[in-house]
């Protein structure tokens, strides 16, 4: 009988157990977990702090509410799950795994004829004074959240203060804003969402957390935590923030010491290196989860990205190929998706800045509008930000914010990239279409086509970053093609040099604008912004550009009322 040890109970380790059960029914397959809990859906954890998620165990069931607890998959999957045992050696000549019962201190040696190693990834923690001071946290694990829970049943927490703009830093900023808190989010780098986002995305972004009561602080550094016994305050290089709770959202690092201590290849990123059948360097140990370098799909680069959606994929590779099987993994593409109140975040593929970064020759356009038709009920403003390839229009990644359906959109893009489709292939696809559900071309598709008309030359597009520093030259006009009405809602802030001319009117007012100048186009999604700059160039007129988004996607100040 074939022996599977797995180490490491949650999202990878378990996938591939219960995987190769179902490729191998006869296979002896011992789960080692050094915790108490097992099979847990940390990306839960945020919502169970918010109230979405009511009991913590849900995010241990199955769909029909059964815990899956070593009972559950000794009954139905026939594994044993060892919780409490921590694998502390691998002996790859003797092919054993020496462990040690956290409970009582005892040893014990298990062998194996295959091998996974699942031990994840550790939440950050940073070597600043008062880290240890109680009320701060990870929320790496169920514990965190219960505690966290109870603090806020019993009134404890008033103000939190989160390290760390990211995923988990921003879910935990709405979770607690649901709660009532006053809410501080602390961000070394500059923008919102540093790792994923551009910055006129993540602009829109931290715009919105504002208006949701939200304080982002970018661009400043933690440097100790002040308190006796429990924290008081969060000290930056710039101020001293209140805090009786503060959540440490900052990033995490691979668990990968069990496996270089064992001999195993380590990347640069400080992960396990694995093959596309997720064998390490030893063939009969494989790896998965966040604890794994991935592969990103387009830039062909190595990557550590922990997400869960990855490490069960890995999972099922690594159950297969238990078995016999060469199953593949092709890698990924950093798709993600982020919820924040009633805005949607969403990426997959390249950024703008990592394309610049990678030497691509590329071109990006970025378009607003609403997810369905305007006339249906609940239509809701959406941005993309499309990047492309310029000669050859091969789809790099898209960016997309805003309160109606950016995920499915995301989705499609990360479909054509994963098959490397082009702007073209965006355009051809055949999405469903009816009033409730969409547009009769899809957002994805107008970004695409924004792109063809930029690269022949018939959209001559800047982004709303490049727009503002043009806001104050003296020979570059802004010109709002709104109507009256839609000019009396909201304007932009701090532009001197504007000129309103609804659309209707700009053929018979075409003296009131100067042919000398140079002229940026808008209005509320810049589809009139577009008709402008041809009508201008009609006319005449040579200097004309398009601010991309319009006021939809401005990510700066507005004047309203």
């Amino acid at each position: 009988m074939k022996k599977i040890v797995v180490i490491g109970g949650v999202a990878a380790g378990l996938k591939a157990a219960a995987k190769a059960r179902r490729c191998d029914p006869e296979a002896g397959i011992t789960v080692l977990e050094r915790g108490e809990i097992i099979s847990y859906g940390a990306c839960g954890l945020p919502y169970y702090v918010g109230g979405d998620v009511h009991d913590i165990e849900d995010l241990m069931k199955t769909p029909v509410g059964i815990v899956r607890g070593p009972g559950y998959f000794k009954n139905v999957k026939d594994i044993v799950v060892l919780t409490q045992t921590e694998a502390t050696v691998i002996d790859r000549q003797a092919k054993t795994v020496k462990v040690k019962k956290l409970a009582t201190g005892e040893t014990d040696s298990i062998p194996y004829d295959q091998l996974v190693i699942a031990t994840g990834a550790s939440a950050i923690k940073p070597r600043l004074a008062g880290v240890e001071l109680g009320n701060i946290y990870t929320l790496w694990h169920p514990d965190d959240a219960r505690a966290i829970q109870q603090g806020l049943g019993k009134g404890t927490f008033k103000r939190a203060v989160i390290i760390g703009a990211g995923l988990v830093g921003m879910e935990m900023a709405e979770a607690l804003t649901k709660r009532q808190l006053e809410v501080t989010v602390v961000e070394m780098k500059e923008q919102l969402f540093p790792a994923f986002l551009d910055p006129e995305i993540a602009g829109i972004a931290a715009k919105y957390a504002a208006e949701k009561g939200i304080k982002l602080l970018t661009g400043e550094k933690v440097e100790r935590f002040i308190g006796e016994t429990d924290v008081t305050a969060v000290e930056t290089d710039k101020r001293t923030i209140p805090a009786d709770l503060v959540v440490l959202a900052m990033g995490a690092h691979p668990n990968a010491k069990l496996a270089e201590d064992a001999g195993l290849t380590v990347g640069a990123t400080g992960a396990i290196v694995v093959d596309d059948e997720m064998r390490t360097s030893d063939p009969d140990i494989f790896a998965g989860g966040d604890c794994v370098e991935n592969v990103n799909i387009i830039s062909g680069q190595k990557v550590f990205a922990p997400m869960g959606s990855t490490a069960n994929k890995h999972g099922r590779v690594i159950g297969e190929n238990l078995c016999g099987g060469h199953a593949k993994f092709k890698g990924i593409l950093n798709t993600v998706v982020v919820k924040l109140h009633g805005l949607t975040v969403g990426k997959t593929g390249l950024s703008e800045q990592d394309a610049k970064q990678l030497g691509y020759e590329y071109i990006t356009a970025m378009v607003a509008g609403p997810d369905k038709i305007h006339y249906m009920p609940g239509a809701k403003l959406i941005t993309i930000k499309l990047i492309a390839e310029a000669k050859t229009g091969k789809v790099l990644g898209m960016q997309a914010v805003g309160e109606g359906e950016v995920a499915k959109r995301v989705d499609v893009v990360a479909a054509v990239l994963t098959l490397g489709g082009t702007i073209d292939d965006l355009f051809d696809i055949d999405l469903s279409y009816a009033p409730p559900y969409n547009s009769p071309i899809d957002n994805v598709a107008v970004a695409a086509n924004a792109v063809m008309n930029k690269l022949a030359g018939k959209l001559k597009g800047i982004s709303s970053l490049a727009a503002k520093e043009k806001m104050t030259a003296e020979q570059t006009v802004f010109l709002d093609v709104r109507t009256p009405d839609e000019c009396k809602q909201i304007r932009l802030a701090g532009c001197p040099n504007i000129k309103y001319i609804p659309l209707g009117q700009l053929r018979s007012r075409l003296t009131e604008l100067n042919k000398d100048d140079e002229i940026v186009a808008f209005c509320k999604i810049s589809l009139r912004g577009y008709e402008a700059e041809g009508i201008l160039e009609g006319a005449g007129f040579e200097n004309v550009k398009v601010m991309e988004g319009g006021v939809a996607a401005w990510p700066f100040s507005c004047e309203k009322g």
